[in-house]
């Protein structure tokens, strides 16, 4: 195996810093759970065109925080889902949420585990579709590792689907997203304290230090090709999910782009990998 590395209790400090924010985020407007509740529904419209149907499939998804989104492809239609998180409190929270929504343990499944022992912790060795993304890679030192054992439970026929930020955004000023300010090939680790959340940056938290890595968009399809999935699309889009930048405007849709008279970049990108049958 791989050695996964980082600063010292870098693993330990982002456990306890999305233990601590589960309630944090339950509770939040930005997750609304009373209207998901009757929703059951938070998939993004470019996700769903892109992965389809699901209806009859089993599911997949690997760091699933409180299982919104895990939950909504249930309601798809999915026969089966599973998230895994290893937060525990995230993993319980969304066992909670399920059995709300009427599912059991035979239709959603949540699991407490590193993404890296996802293999041993499951409970079926392969699903038609390994769903992930929406903030997650960056949390990950090692995305060869990851590839690989996202393609191990993939039923053959099956693929791999990820949405995600995209890296060019980490390189770019806060205030206007025009002037690139950071190395797009940094390898260091970001190892930071900030207090709060993005559900609500003034909360009083306790756990404040983040450890995340920045991963190129190369790193990421070399990663995924090389653990056997043959890539059937790579998309880049023209919108984000929050307010990345200080210029960016959301429009009627609820995505934030940049203003009509700025020249556009990729803001985040998804693809889809398949496992040979």
């Amino acid at each position: 195996m791989r050695e996964r590395t980082g600063p010292d209790g870098w693993r330990e400090a982002n456990r306890a810093r999305w233990d601590e924010r589960v309630a944090l985020h339950t509770a939040s407007d930005y997750y609304d759970q009373d209207t998901f509740r009757r929703t059951r529904d938070v998939i993004r419209d470019f996700e769903a065109a892109e992965v389809g149907d699901v209806t009859g499939r089993s599911l997949l998804h690997l760091q699933c925080h409180f299982g919104q989104d895990t939950l909504s492809w249930a309601h798809r239609g999915a026969a089966r889902v599973v998230g895994l998180d290893f937060s525990e409190p995230a993993a319980e929270a969304a066992r909670d949420l399920a059995a709300a929504l009427g599912y059991g343990p035979d239709r959603a499944a949540f699991v407490t585990a590193d993404v890296y022992d996802a293999a041993e912790a499951v409970p079926d060795p392969a699903y038609d579709i390994v769903y992930t993304g929406i903030g997650a890679v960056n949390w990950l030192p090692d995305l060869v590792g990851w590839a690989e054992t996202a393609a191990s439970l993939i039923a053959p026929g099956g693929f791999l689907y990820l949405a995600e930020f995209h890296p060019l955004g980490d390189v770019l000023d806060e205030e206007t997203g025009s002037r690139v300010a950071h190395d797009y090939f940094r390898s260091a680790a970001w190892d930071e304290e900030t207090p709060g959340s993005y559900t609500n940056f003034e909360a009083p938290t306790v756990h404040n230090r983040s450890v995340e890595w920045q991963h190129s968009l190369g790193d990421v399809v070399s990663a995924v090709a090389g653990a056997g999935l043959r890539l059937e699309f790579l998309h880049e889009h023209d919108l984000t999910l929050f307010q990345r930048f200080g210029v960016l405007r959301r429009g009627t849709d609820g995505y934030y782009r940049f203003p009509a008279d700025r020249p556009r970049i990729p803001l985040m990108y998804s693809l889809k990998a398949t496992k040979p049958a």
